[in-house]
């Protein structure tokens, strides 16, 4: 009997390998960014509360008809010296033509992505910059993030390599506009 020879693993390799076999309690949701592993917990009821106003907005008010996923699990591009990113977002929009979400399983590329949602929680910097960075880098057109601690949303806009080109921050309260497929003013009076 002779043994066959195997490649070594690389660290990267490792490191993939280790986060898609992990079993994290029920509702808690992990993700690998940029070479690092992030658990995080259930969100709380405040976090969810600016999800549900934001989706209910895009699902009546866009011009394209748009379906959502809460949770869904994108594979995005890797960093420099990472694995892949696996990042998901709290929401991930896409025109409901395309059928994005029918028939994946539960990690799916980017293409066709018109916009991801973020409501920052316990790691508001990864919100604000590694993810934003993931996300252009992805070439995802629209990032909107709900910035608790600085109570604004920003909408990121024209992805060029590593980041977005564009961005526009609105005090909550104020309505900020999302462009095409969108094309409408977002209503932030019920994230005060």
């Amino acid at each position: 009997m002779t043994a066959m020879a195997h490649e070594p693993l690389t660290q990267e390799e490792v490191l993939l390998e280790g986060f898609l076999a992990l079993d994290t309690p029920e509702g808690f949701r992990a993700e690998l960014i940029e070479g690092e592993i992030v658990v995080t917990p259930p969100p709380d009821g405040d976090h969810e509360k600016y999800i549900s106003r934001i989706v209910r907005q895009v699902i009546k008010q866009s011009r394209v008809d748009m379906d959502f996923s809460g949770n869904k699990g994108l594979k995005l591009r890797r960093g420099d010296a990472c694995p892949k990113n696996h990042l998901v977002p709290d929401v991930t929009f896409g025109p409901i033509e395309l059928d994005l979400f029918g028939g994946v399983g539960s990690w799916m590329g980017c293409e066709g992505v018109a916009m991801v949602l973020e409501v920052t929680s316990t790691k508001p910097k990864a919100d604000r910059e590694v993810k934003r960075r993931c996300y252009a880098r992805a070439g995802i057109p629209l990032y909107l993030l709900v910035d608790r601690d600085t109570a604004q949303v920003t909408l990121f806009s024209e992805p060029k390599e590593d980041d977005y080109r564009e961005h526009c921050a609105r005090p909550f309260g104020k309505p900020i506009t999302l462009p095409e497929p969108f094309a409408f003013s977002l209503d932030t009076t019920d994230l005060v």
